[in-house]
C-alpha cells in the first residue's frame, strides 16, 4: 500500500467518523422543534442529548479537512473553489448552530430560545441536506478543465443524483437522530422519538435502497457490492431492532447504514478523488496513475503526517469513547431543572 492510498483511507475514515457521529447531531436538532413544538422541557431533554458530545463530533471533520488540505492540496484546492457556494452554507449552518447552542441558555427569555431553535434547526437541516449534495457530485464527477479549475454554477450540481443524495443523507441523518434520542432519554420524550421513528423508517429506507443501488451500478467497482449490502443490512438491523425496543441494537444499524454507505462514496471515487467529465486525463486521482493528474503532496510530507496520524488518533478515539462512556444515562423531563441566565432589561425593570 502507498502513502497516498493510505491518507485516502484515512480521509474516508475520517469523513466516516463525522458523518456516523455527527449524523445523529443533526438528526437531534432537525427533531428538537419538532418532538418538543409545545414544551420547553422537551425541547431542552432533546438538546441535551447531545450537549456533551456535539462539538467533539465536529472535530471530525476539522481533521477530515485538514487531512484533505495536507495530504492532497489539488484536490482540496479545486474542491472548495468549485464548491465554494455549496461549502459556504454549510459552513454557514455550522456556525449558526454552534452559536444557537451555545447561546440558548445565557438569556432566560423565551423568545431568545425561540430563535436559538431556529439557528439549532437550520444549522441541522442545511448541512445534511449539502453534504449529500456535495459528496454525490463527487463520485458522479464535475467540469474538471485541464487547468484543474471546476467550471459551471450551483444549478449545475443540482443534478437528479446529487439531489438524491442530498435527500438520501437527510432522511437517514434524521433516522439516526431519532433512534439516538430513543436510546439517551425516557418517559413522553422517547414516546414522541419512537413515534417519528415508525414514520420515517420505510421513506428512508426506501431512498437509500435506491441511491445506494444507483451509485453501485453507475460508478461503483465489483468490491464495493459489500458496503452496499452491509448498508442495507444495517437499515433492517435498525428496523427490526427498533421493533423490539432495542435501541442499542437499533443505533448501532443506522450507524452502519451511515458507514457503509460512505464506504460506498469512497469506494466509488477511488483511484480517483475528483473525476473530470470533460475528460478523463483531466482527473484528480491518489497518485497521478494512467496519465492523470497527481493529487497528493510530496512523499516526505506524507511520512510526517503518518507518524503524526499514527499517535494522535488512537488518542482522539480514547478520548471520545470515554466521554460517550460517562455520559450515557439516559436523560427525562424529570431531571431538567428551572432555566438559568440573565434576565432580559423588559423583565429586571
Amino acid at each position: 500500500m502507498t502513502l497516498q492510498v493510505f491518507w485516502f483511507l484515512l480521509v474516508a475514515v475520517l469523513f466516516i467518523g463525522y458523518f456516523v457521529l455527527e449524523g445523529f447531531d443533526y438528526g437531534v436538532g432537525m427533531l428538537m422543534p419538532i418532538i418538543g413544538r409545545k414544551s420547553e422541557v422537551k425541547r431542552r431533554v432533546v438538546l441535551n442529548t447531545i450537549g456533551p458530545v456535539w462539538d467533539g463530533n465536529e472535530v471530525w471533520l476539522l481533521t477530515a479537512g485538514g487531512a484533505m488540505f495536507a495530504a492532497f492540496p489539488e484536490w482540496y484546492a479545486s474542491l472548495f473553489s468549485g464548491f465554494y457556494l455549496a461549502l459556504l452554507l454549510i459552513l454557514v449552518g455550522l456556525i449558526t448552530r454552534a452559536c444557537a447552542i451555545e447561546w440558548r441558555s445565557k438569556i432566560n427569555d423565551d423568545k431568545w430560545r425561540r430563535w436559538c431553535d431556529i439557528g439549532i434547526g437550520l444549522g441541522s437541516w442545511i448541512p445534511a441536506l449539502a453534504w449529500g449534495l456535495a459528496f454525490a457530485n463527487i463520485v458522479r464527477g464535475v467540469q474538471l478543465n485541464e487547468k484543474r479549475q471546476i467550471e459551471g454554477t450551483l444549478f449545475d450540481l443540482l443534478n437528479p443524483y446529487a439531489l438524491l443524495g442530498g435527500l438520501t443523507t437527510l432522511l437517514l441523518f434524521l433516522l439516526h437522530g431519532a433512534i439516538f434520542i430513543c436510546l439517551k432519554t425516557g418517559g413522553e420524550v422517547r414516546d414522541d422519538a419512537e413515534a417519528i421513528v415508525r414514520k420515517i423508517f420505510v421513506p428512508t429506507a426506501a431512498v437509500v435502497a435506491v441511491f445506494g443501488i444507483w451509485t453501485q451500478l453507475s460508478y461503483g467497482q465489483s468490491w464495493t457490492w459489500i458496503p452496499l449490502v452491509l448498508a442495507v443490512i444495517g437499515i433492517v438491523v435498525a428496523g427490526l431492532a427498533h421493533s423490539r425496543s432495542r435501541d442499542g441494537w437499533a443505533f448501532t444499524g443506522t450507524a452502519l447504514t451511515i458507514l457503509s454507505a460512505t464506504a460506498l462514496l469512497f469506494g466509488s471515487l477511488f483511484p480517483d478523488v475528483l473525476p473530470s467529465t470533460i475528460d478523463p486525463a483531466f482527473s484528480l486521482t491518489v497518485d497521478g496513475r494512467d496519465g492523470t493528474v497527481s493529487a497528493s503532496s510530496t512523499h516526505y510530507t506524507l511520512v510526517v503526517m503518518s507518524w503524526v496520524a499514527v499517535v494522535m488518533v488512537p488518542m482522539v478515539l480514547i478520548y471520545q469513547g470515554w466521554t460517550y462512556w460517562v455520559f450515557r444515562k439516559r436523560l427525562t423531563m424529570e431531571q431538567i431543572p428551572d432555566p438559568i441566565g440573565l434576565l432580559p432589561e423588559k423583565a429586571k425593570n
